[in-house]
Formats: structure tokens, sequence, C-alpha cells
């Protein structure tokens, strides 16, 4: 079962979200939160594995929740929702280390969807939200830095770098391995690498360095 948890200031799109999910055999709505603080709070009580994540909320707003909670050991990953389609939302979200991002206008099914593939560990953005992050990478890169990306990506193994620039695709772990010819545990394997030696806290991270340095 992939225990989620919601974290929303409506009570409307807290209870929507929970009958819709509450329908599906492999996920369990463990609770939910009107605020970030709440939800960190939730978090170290109910240890969800997907957190459903609003951006605009009081007292403690979706980023900086999510930022907070990629500071702890072992954080589940989260999803964030908003109404707002915004470049800068996106790139904010990524930074803050959400694994997903996704309007709250998104088809049902494609919401249950992003929820088992971040529980996967793959990274999960709305074609829209992917071509507005594309679109600002592309237009912001110089060639400082890209130089920079280069550097960072110079700590990989040959490798490691293969599946770093699939990762900037888009492909998922069993994606990778069926391109590779690797099973999906060692594709895994090189994933968590990847991560520790870019310092980044999701796929989407990587696949930003990927694209600054030029590779995709």
């Amino acid at each position: 079962m992939i225990r989620v948890l919601i974290v929303d200031d409506d009570p409307l799109v807290r209870s929507a979200l929970s009958l819709m999910l509450g329908g599906q055999s492999d996920i369990e709505v463990v609770g939910d939160a009107a605020d970030g603080e709440a939800g960190l709070a939730l978090v170290a009580e109910l240890e969800p594995d997907v957190v459903l994540m609003d951006i605009r909320m009081p007292v403690m707003d979706g980023l900086e929740a999510t930022r907070v909670l990629h500071q702890r050991p072992a954080p589940p990953s989260v999803v964030v929702l908003t109404t707002f389609d915004a470049d800068d939302h996106v790139l904010r979200a990524v930074a803050a280390g959400a694994d997903g991002f996704l309007l709250k206008d998104t088809a049902p099914s494609d919401i249950v969807s992003a929820i088992r593939t971040v529980a996967a560990g793959d990274a999960m953005l709305s074609p829209s939200a992917t071509r507005s992050l594309v679109s600002r990478l592309r237009s912001s890169t110089s060639s400082e830095r890209t130089t920079a990306a280069a550097e960072r990506l110079t700590v990989l193994t040959e490798r490691e770098l293969e599946v770093a620039v699939c990762v900037g695709r888009g492909l998922s772990n069993s994606e990778i391995a069926s391109e590779l010819y690797l099973s999906v545990p060692t594709v895994k394997s090189h994933v968590s690498r990847l991560l520790t030696k870019l310092g980044s806290t999701n796929r989407v991270q990587v696949a930003m360095v990927v694209h600054d340095a030029g590779l995709v």
C-alpha cells in the first residue's frame, strides 16, 4: 500500500482527493492537514510514502514545508498540487525538493498515476510544468552555468553519466533499465549515487544539471 498524506487549506479539496484516492486498491490516505506546519507534524507521526502538498497555505506554505521536509532523513516523496501554472512555481518547487508538480485540474487518473510514479522513485511533472521548466532552463542557460554544470558532472562514472542523461530525458527507472540493458535495482542504485554525488534531492534536480550542461 502507498500511504498518502494530503496537505491543503481547502477542506473541499482535501475531501475530494480523499474520496478519489480511497477507491484505489493500492493507495491509503492516512491523514490530512490544513497547512504546512501541521503537515510536517503529521509526516513525523504517520510516516506517509507520498505527500500531496498545496503551495498557497496559511501558517507555512507548501514550498517551505517541502524544503523543511527534505532536510529530514528519509523524507517522503512530495507531489505539489497548485492552481497556478507558472514558471517560478515550478522552479521553486523543484528547488525545494518536490518530486512532482501537478495542476489541481489534472485528471484524477493522472493524479493517481503521479502518486504511483513518485512512490516508485521516479519524478512526475505535468506536461505544462515540464514545458515551463525546460523553457526557463533554455532561456537562462549561460556559458558560465553550462560550464558549472559540466564540472559538477565530472564526479560521475561513465555509467552514472549515461543514467544521468536518461534521467534528463525524463525516462523512468524501467525505461532506463531497458535502454541501458540494466536491471531496475541496478538503475535505482545508480540514481541514488547520482543524487548523492550531485547534491540533489530528487531526479528533477539531476535533470536540470544535465540540461544546463547541454547533454539533452
